[in-house]
């Protein structure tokens, strides 16, 4: 077995950031981790510096018996956690040394084991169908058993928060007989999410003085309070904290963890994790996302691309002066940057912002700043949106500053027709006449759809002359009818997100065709990337 206690970090074992994406997390809608998987996860939160990695259920789930059996065979290192095994308590009537699941909690050779126990007295005599004093009995001849077989414990009361209102001595009875059995720490669940900041530092502080127990605090967002109550607890005393990654878990997930570390480190200075280890929350949150296959959330705190993104021309005229008049910490303490978005609501500091966020200095050109503000306003009236199209920004920014150089390339015309074949197949067929590198080129392309079509006749007419084409590919693509007019005639808007595999860029075109809202946002794509080459 490896260490039972977090190494390398700060606080030591004095606190505990414990983290439950691959059991709890691992619950959310969605969500189905192989094995690979949950071994990437746990490689990517031991690099983060979290203490405590909770693996999952080995004996109740064939996927977490292999998980542990391969880490434990050397597929997994860890640098910072110590990984825990989940699990319940023994059966009623039976010996903990004698119970298979407990027994398999013994062969996952994991050295910490966190096992859930009902504290609720509702739960306990309708649910377990055991009286009060068994379920006591429960707790501690299981803690007392994985104790003697040196492994740490700790106890998750179940239901605590409801329990204690309902039956506070059933409660605290339940938590004494982990405790006084050897469990190092008895964690106070809010297992249905329905617990509310005061109310929840105001229990823990009150149990922390009736029996001077280490406390935990596990929380379920279900009231969008899972964060603050998670630091709402700290606050009142309690030395161990689990989370999930980016919130996962069960109906509305539970306390996010890089938002719970990012407030104790950011706002109660509390070094949870390892030198450098916040300025990496803003990565793994993301490389998490993508293991998951969830989008990232944009709004996230601390971590998500709009958390530090400004839209308000009143925002950015203070952030000219000093980020952070409006920035509640600097964003690259926790890995991420600050943006500021030009729209319709943008005033000219908004546009100097931008564009030193772009590289095109307007400092000392305000008749420029002037021209394109009116420009974009007038632009995002007919439907255009610039806020995720920096690319299109920049050109628009260029063009007007600079005198942006000749494109690589100039359009005489297209045509696109579509034809439907008996066997219902649908097949689009472009052609383009374009003038490039001096020459008139005419190509002919088919493809899926009229888009796809229309990019493979340029890409077919442009290749000979555009050296960097073949490494430009179409990464997203998304269209939206805008609402201004209704039916067939609404006007659409696209936005087309290019990659040359170190770089991406976003672009936008509107018109009422939606080939030539796409053909506009190709364009600039490609003039983007021959400006940048």
């Amino acid at each position: 077995m490896t260490r039972t206690e977090p190494a390398g970090l700060p606080l030591g074992d004095d606190f505990h950031l414990y983290d439950t994406t691959l059991r709890d997390g691992a619950q959310r809608e969605g969500i189905s981790y192989s094995v690979a998987d949950k071994l990437a996860v746990a490689r990517l939160l031991d690099e983060l510096g979290v203490g405590f990695i909770e693996g999952g259920w080995p004996g109740a789930l064939p996927k977490d018996t292999e998980f542990f059996a391969r880490a434990a065979d050397g597929e997994l290192i860890l640098k910072h956690a110590a990984l825990v095994a989940f699990g319940s308590t023994r059966k009623a009537g039976a010996k903990a040394a004698e119970d298979a699941q407990v027994r398999a909690l013994l062969d996952s050779r994991a050295p910490v084991v966190t096992l859930v126990a009902k504290s609720d007295r509702r739960h306990i005599e309708r649910a377990l169908r055991v009286d009060v004093d068994e379920a006591c009995a429960m707790v501690a001849d299981t803690v007392s058993f994985l104790v003697g077989e040196g492994r740490r414990v700790f106890l998750d009361a179940e239901h605590f928060f409801d329990g204690y209102a309902f039956d506070p001595d059933t409660a605290l009875r339940v938590l004494e007989a982990g405790f006084t059995a050897g469990a190092d720490v008895v964690v106070l669940c809010d297992t249905n999410g329905g617990q509310l900041p005061l109310g929840i530092a105001e229990t823990v502080r009150e149990v922390a003085a009736r029996t001077g127990f280490r406390l935990g605090i596990h929380c379920q967002d279900d009231t969008s309070c899972a964060v603050a109550n998670s630091i709402a607890a700290v606050q009142a005393g309690a030395t161990h904290v689990q989370c999930t990654a980016n919130g996962y878990g069960e109906r509305a997930g539970n306390a996010d963890l890089f938002a719970v570390t990012g407030n104790l480190v950011a706002k109660l200075g509390m070094d949870v994790l390892p030198t450098g280890g916040a300025a990496e929350l803003t990565r793994v949150s993301h490389a998490l996302a993508e293991i998951a296959n969830i989008a990232p959330d944009t709004h996230q705190a601390y971590v998500g691309s709009s958390a530090f993104a400004h839209k308000a021309g009143l925002h950015a005229s203070a952030i000219k002066v000093d980020p952070l008049l409006y920035n509640h910490i600097d964003p690259s303490s926790v890995g991420n940057d600050m943006r500021v978005l030009v729209t319709e609501m943008a005033g000219r500091a908004s546009l100097e912002l931008k564009g030193r966020e772009l590289g095109v200095d307007l400092a000392g050109r305000p008749e420029a700043v002037t021209s394109v503000v009116a420009k974009v306003k007038e632009l995002e009236a007919e439907g255009w949106s610039f806020e995720a199209a920096d690319a299109s920004l920049e050109l628009l920014l260029r063009k007007e500053v600079d005198g942006l150089a000749e494109p690589p390339f100039t359009l005489e015309s297209y045509r696109v027709v579509l034809d439907h074949r008996g066997d219902g197949e649908v097949i689009s067929e472009a052609t383009v006449k374009v003038h490039v590198a001096g020459e008139r080129v005419i190509a002919t392309a088919e493809g899926n759809g009229p888009v796809h079509a229309l990019d493979a006749a340029l890409r077919k007419a442009l290749s000979p002359s555009l050296s960097w084409l073949d490494s430009v590919e179409l990464s997203d693509y998304k269209v939206r009818i805008l609402p201004s007019h209704p039916g067939t005639d609404a006007v659409t808007r696209v936005l087309l997100k290019s990659s040359d595999g170190d770089q991406e860029w976003t672009t936008v075109g509107v018109h009422g065709s939606i080939v030539e809202a796409s053909w506009l946002a190709l364009c600039d794509a490609l003039v983007h990337k021959s400006m940048r080459g």
